[in-house]
């Protein structure tokens, strides 16, 4: 019942996750592959804290 008004501490991640994808497509479409590895690996570090979130939730 409490669970309904408990904010979801992932959805902020999320949407920083999908900044960082964004950030990183319109460095690789400018040709900055060194800004791109860079943001992509900030994602994919973010990400795994986000999951590890999930699985700790359940």
């Amino acid at each position: 019942m409490f669970g309904l008004f408990k904010k979801d501490p992932t959805k902020k991640m999320r949407a920083e996750y999908n900044k960082l994808l964004e950030q990183g497509m319109h460095a690789q479409r400018n040709g900055d592959m060194r800004l791109y590895a860079e943001i992509t690996a900030k994602a994919e570090a973010l990400w795994s804290d986000i999951e590890a979130l999930e699985k700790q939730q359940n």
